[in-house]
């Protein structure tokens, strides 16, 4: 499919708008000596916004994939590092501060009343009153050659230090869970905005024909807060959202034909569907007729694709001991395990959300001193045996591992009516948080940005999700500005448009 032919450019619109209303003022009286006379102010105007446009148009990312596969792969305009994308996010916004970010000044501080300092002004989910500052509750260590601090809840993941660059100065301008995982996989606060995989499977496409491009995995035991939205591809064409996978039962809804229908059946009940579907497409022309062509086609053969990619009773009983999986069962170890044999089919862009972080301390299953141990215990083994394993598979080369949550946690305890509760937590944190990356393109044993000496807001070198993103479309090709999509009168980028920039220092 040429996408040029049905997303034409801000400056092809202005080009066509300028001609219908240079028509009209013909068609309504005027000479063109009075045209002339009356409007060059506004010609002027029309003329540098035309050549803005033109310009913007010439640098523009317009991917070009085949007629019959909308996931064709493509070569990125730039060099890239990256080929595919491992995203592990913690749904609900894991303690930076009793994992990655040790603060030995807020230890001394702990049970002392939080400074009026800290609460004017600010917003905040649930604290009320004045709330007492919480030093870390577990013990930190330096590990590797880069003496990277590791709290004793990730024992694991503290022998892979020497590969994971850690960004310990993020920032989002949202304080509640909803719109802030919307800002870290779409860039913004709002639903309806296509999500970062599906940016990068539209710019990239799949390197496997049976299998889609952007695939998701999920544990926890339910669904993100804001649902299938976080991966969405919003105004781009469907054929680039996201494919939720299960971890038990069929690997995706309805991937079995139903009894009594054979695979020849189908077959030509599709090849059926397929000419009516092609004739409206002729009739027609709308882009959406063949996103439904690709994706019928794409269905029919994941049916045979899919269950043996996601069959993880084929590995190595010492693989599946590794990661801690247990084939048949819904966990966050299977969907590691699940994500490296994703990658190896070439799948693009793989997501994983793990939900239950939410560390409020408002019940046992929250509480930092409780539920967030199980949590650590759940996460720690796999998300180490996945790095290891793709750098023994000579992947990490060129896969790039992404650990966060949506923002980060504050200093001090939750209030939450004012008063101090019977379990331990931590209110919402949108100014410091910590999120990792390990792999193609950043430096190992790193660490970028700091946090203040408490932990509350990012003091030096604050990093943006806006700049996170740019970075992320920096390592795979793409330069953030370039890559657009004309919707509502905007040329729409994942960057959005505040300013952004690209991490140069954590580059490798």
């Amino acid at each position: 499919m040429n996408l040029n032919s049905i997303q034409p450019t801000a400056a092809q619109g202005r080009r066509r708008s300028l001609g219908q209303e240079l028509a009209a003022q013909t068609l309504n009286h005027h000479t063109r000596r009075h045209f002339l006379r009356d409007s060059t102010v506004g010609l002027g105007a029309l003329w540098m916004a035309m050549q803005n446009q033109q310009a913007n148009a010439r640098n523009a990312v317009v991917p070009e994939h085949s007629a019959n596969n909308p996931l064709s792969p493509l070569a990125p305009p730039m060099p890239a590092k990256v080929k595919r994308v491992i995203f592990l996010h913690m749904i609900g916004a894991p303690s930076q501060l009793e994992l990655f970010d040790y603060k030995p000044t807020l230890k001394e501080l702990d049970g002392k009343d939080c400074p009026q300092s800290f609460l004017e002004g600010k917003r905040f989910a649930f604290i009320q009153g004045t709330p007492k500052m919480l030093g870390p509750q577990y013990p930190f260590q330096q590990h590797g050659d880069s003496g990277a601090w590791v709290s004793d809840r990730m024992p694991h993941l503290a022998k892979q230090v020497d590969d994971i660059c850690f960004i310990k100065s993020m920032q989002t301008d949202q304080f509640n869970h909803g719109p802030a995982q919307l800002m870290v996989h779409t860039g913004q606060s709002r639903m309806g905005y296509p999500s970062i995989g599906s940016w990068v499977t539209w710019g990239l496409g799949s390197e496997n024909e049976d299998l889609p491009g952007y695939m998701v995995l999920l544990s926890g035991g339910r669904l993100p807060r804001v649902g299938k939205a976080l991966w969405s591809s919003g105004f781009l064409p469907s054929v680039y959202q996201g494919v939720q996978c299960r971890s038990k039962g069929d690997p995706v809804l309805n991937i079995s034909d139903p009894d009594g229908t054979t695979r020849q059946a189908r077959r030509a009940m599709l090849d059926s569907l397929n000419r009516l579907n092609q004739t409206s497409h002729e009739t027609f022309g709308d882009p959406e007729t063949i996103t439904r062509i690709a994706q019928y086609e794409m269905a029919f053969r994941m049916q045979t694709a899919v269950p043996d990619a996601m069959d993880i009773s084929k590995e190595p009983q010492h693989v599946l001991d590794m990661y801690g999986a247990e084939p048949g069962k819904e966990s966050f170890a299977n969907n590691c395990l699940l994500a490296r044999r994703l990658a190896q089919q070439g799948v693009r862009f793989i997501q994983l959300y793990d939900w239950g972080w939410d560390s409020h301390g408002a019940g046992k299953e929250e509480a930092l001193n409780e539920g967030f141990k199980n949590k650590c215990e759940q996460v720690d083994k796999p998300t180490s045996a996945l790095l290891a394993d793709l750098k023994a598979n000579g992947m990490l080369d060129d896969t790039l591992v992404i650990w966060s949550g949506e923002f980060g946690r504050t200093p001090m305890r939750e209030n939450r009516g004012g008063t101090e509760m019977t379990y331990i937590g931590r209110d919402h944190n949108p100014s410091a948080f910590t999120l990792w990356m390990a792999g193609a393109g950043v430096k190992g044993g790193f660490s970028y940005g700091e946090s203040d000496e408490v932990g509350y807001n990012a003091a030096v070198n604050p990093v943006h999700l806006r700049d996170f993103h740019a970075t992320l479309l920096h390592l795979l090709g793409f330069e953030h500005e370039s890559l657009y999509y004309p919707f509502q009168g905007l040329n729409q980028k994942l960057t959005g448009v505040k300013p952004a920039r690209v991490i140069d220092d954590i580059l490798a």
